[in-house]
């Protein structure tokens, strides 16, 4: 296979995210919630494999006719955002006036931060909370909080969007990736556990969400709190 047919089969690919979007969002409108999160975990994968597999095969110059940024980001926010939005107000864990102030705080948020050209840091980290609500979402169906809870963090995490607060990306930040890219497999896999299990209570998929979770969430704020051990790392930090 030449590389131009290369690159473009990895712009195919990465539209296949569309389609597990679809499928997740029927799932959605059903309250079919395990099988919701099937798809966008199945979809979570491909969004974490198009991106090296993109500079491997050098996209920008081989298959220059598709914007895979801007496919990418296309997806994310459908899969990220706005499925999981839809999730949460459905699913009956806001209440009333809570559950609409969910959905338009996030998805206003992170449309604006999505657009954002301030959103990735010098280390290929992210400024700001990613807009990862699928990952927030899933947390919260298999603990199911008080809507209280919910609200603060929704508020919290919504404001975080804006603040100069790093968080990490599993791949392509390099300090400390060794611990971070297995965190961020160990978070699909018991994610994929969780939906599987249709959130049981007793899975111990649940504990495993929140270890890997909070690890993700914090570590890059932890980056920003402990000095790097090397001058390289002070250059891309």
């Amino acid at each position: 296979m030449t590389l131009r047919f290369k690159a473009l089969s990895v712009h195919l690919f990465t539209a296949t995210g569309a389609v597990f979007a679809m499928l997740a969002m029927l799932a959605a409108v059903e309250e079919k919630w395990s099988l919701m999160y099937l798809w966008l975990v199945v979809s979570f994968i491909v969004d974490g494999i198009d991106g090296p597999l993109a500079r491997h095969y050098h996209v920008k110059k081989n298959a220059p006719e598709f914007d895979g940024v801007l496919l990418d980001l296309i997806i994310d926010y459908l899969t990220y955002v706005f499925i999981p939005a839809f999730a949460l107000f459905k699913s009956g864990l806001m209440d009333g006036w809570t559950g609409w102030f969910a959905i338009i705080v996030i998805t206003f948020a992170s449309a604006m931060y999505f657009a954002d050209t301030r959103m990735k840091t010098k280390d290929n980290s992210f400024s700001g909370f990613p807009g990862c609500w699928n990952m927030f979402v899933i947390v919260i169906f298999a603990l199911e909080p008080n809507f209280g809870v919910i609200l603060l963090l929704v508020t919290l995490l919504s404001v975080a969007m804006f603040l100069p607060l790093k968080f990490i990306h599993p791949v392509r930040t390099e300090r400390w990736r060794t611990l971070s890219l297995p965190m961020a497999f160990a978070w699909t896999f018991f994610a994929g556990w969780a939906a599987w299990v249709d959130f049981h209570p007793e899975s111990w998929a649940h504990w495993g969400l929140v270890i890997t979770s909070l690890y993700l969430v914090s570590a890059g704020i932890a980056q920003q709190i402990i000095p790097p051990r090397n001058a390289r790392d002070y250059k891309t930090s």
